[in-house]
């Protein structure tokens, strides 16, 4: 452990030997930290992804230097498909420790592979669209859509628990518990897979019903034992007798009644019965008939419909889609962080990628996730002022040479990613002076003397103000 102010080994005093910090609160802060980055290393080890992400969570927040808790971060991140997540962590980390990171090898086995690349941006866009197609209720296809995106990554957990909740929509039990097992499989302890599971499990769960017991029918005859000296001797009590001729006329008698009472009462009755079975068989027919063809005549309503609507979300996709057929801002801010990453001198490379970038839609809206957003802001941070010099240089030698036309935007590309860059803003206002956009001019002025207040640049923003008149 070293001194946060001087640097040097600390020893087991509660100050540092060589410049006399205090270093006991420190010191349990690096502890806490550890300890909770070590309580994430043993939940990873047995799957408990979920509990690991908190505890490396609370081990940043005690201290955001720990690169190791921001690899393992990374890490589980990617291991649970969140790919966008894990290179935010692996690029922070880096830029923590440029040396001797083994980020390093992390980011380049996603970089240095395009098939790689290609399938991370086709499941994220096919994972959106799921999300889109459920929030237009076409259920049906947001499960085709999953199912290519855990095609494409088995290992996405957001995208099976998704595909449980729908099949749990469709009353589909089995499937929705093989889904979820799948998520257990990966993270044991996802508390939003248990509360799903535990609810498929309860659906599944046989109902306990009572069983009558069998019986056994017993065929025996009544028996007579008696004893006759040492044997005992056993005899049916139902011994038939020879049959005389009075049995006979009675069986032939009986034969002949049940005849007739067959054919003059059951047989007409049981005609009838048939006849009726038989309408009631067609009046089936006919009415089954009927309700296909209103559903044949109302599935084919839903084609019209469905494919009507499959052309207008064709045509409102191609409004987010790159020329190539992935996510554009996406994928130009992974081309960004790569020259970054690859050059970090080429600063212009990484400003090209970072205009192509639409952080708002067009209500004004941000559409991107947090996993994004925090890449975004940590590359813009440490490349904007770089950025900010080289469009500040190119721009002020244009201003110089009177080409006003090339130095406005440069100039307002300077300030853009410096906003503390007073002479960007000033040199932008004369040029829209002497450009002839007097309300631009104006404007810009007002925000140097806003801006920075009391300064020479600030005075003489008021003059030209002053010169300028009353704005029409």
């Amino acid at each position: 452990m070293i001194c946060y102010q001087c640097g040097c080994n600390l020893s087991e005093h509660d100050f540092c030997t060589n410049c006399g910090a205090d270093v006991a609160l420190y010191k349990k802060i690096i502890y806490i930290s550890n300890r909770f980055y070590n309580e994430a290393l043993e939940r990873a080890n047995v799957r408990d992804l979920t509990g690991a992400i908190t505890s490396l969570r609370q081990s940043l927040k005690f201290n955001k230097n720990n690169v190791e808790a921001r690899n393992l971060l990374g890490l589980v991140y990617f291991e649970t498909g969140e790919v966008v997540a894990a290179l935010s962590e692996w690029v922070i980390s880096k830029n923590l420790r440029p040396k001797k990171n083994i980020a390093d090898d992390y980011i380049n086995m996603i970089q240095t592979n395009q098939n790689r690349l290609d399938i991370i941006n086709q499941t994220i866009k096919k994972y959106n669209q799921a999300l889109t197609y459920c929030n237009q209720d076409s259920l049906d296809l947001a499960v085709i859509q999953l199912k290519k995106v855990l095609s494409l990554n088995p290992r996405f957990i957001r995208a099976h628990q998704l595909l449980a909740l729908l099949y749990i929509n469709n009353e589909e039990w089995e499937k929705a518990k093989k889904e979820l097992t799948k998520c257990i499989e990966i993270d044991t302890n996802n508390i939003a897979t248990l509360r799903y599971l535990k609810e498929v499990d309860e659906m599944l769960m046989p109902e306990e019903g009572v069983k009558s017991p069998s019986r056994k029918k017993q065929k025996s005859d009544e028996i007579i034992k008696y004893q006759s000296g040492n044997e005992t001797i056993i005899q049916p009590m139902n011994v038939k007798e020879g049959k005389g001729v009075t049995s006979l006329l009675n069986l032939g008698i009986g034969i002949v009644i049940g005849l007739a009472i067959a054919w003059f009462l059951i047989l007409p009755a049981r005609i009838q019965t048939a006849r009726a079975g038989v309408d009631e068989d067609l009046r089936k027919v006919s009415e089954a008939s009927d309700a296909k063809t209103a559903t044949i005549d109302e599935l084919q309503q839903q084609i019209k419909e469905l494919t009507e609507t499959n052309s207008n979300l064709e045509q409102d996709l191609q409004a987010y889609l790159g020329t190539d057929g992935t996510l554009q801002s996406v994928d130009s801010l992974m081309k960004a962080a790569g020259a970054y990453l690859t050059n970090p001198e080429e600063v212009t490379v990484v400003a090209d990628y970072l205009e192509e970038i639409q952080m708002e839609d067009t209500e004004g809206e941000s559409s991107n996730s947090e996993a994004f957003e925090s890449l975004y802001h940590t590359l813009l941070a440490l490349v904007g002022p770089d950025i900010a010099k080289s469009y500040y240089d190119d721009g002020y030698e244009a201003y110089r040479q009177e080409n006003y036309a090339d130095a406005i935007p440069n100039l307002e590309k300077a300030f853009k990613y410096d906003a503390s860059n007073g002479e960007a803003l000033y040199n932008l206002a004369n040029a829209y002076f002497h450009m002839g956009e007097e309300d631009k001019a104006r404007e810009a002025y007002r925000q140097i003397i806003e801006l920075f207040p009391g300064t020479e640049k600030a005075s003489k923003s008021e003059t030209f103000l002053e010169e300028m008149g009353v704005e029409e």
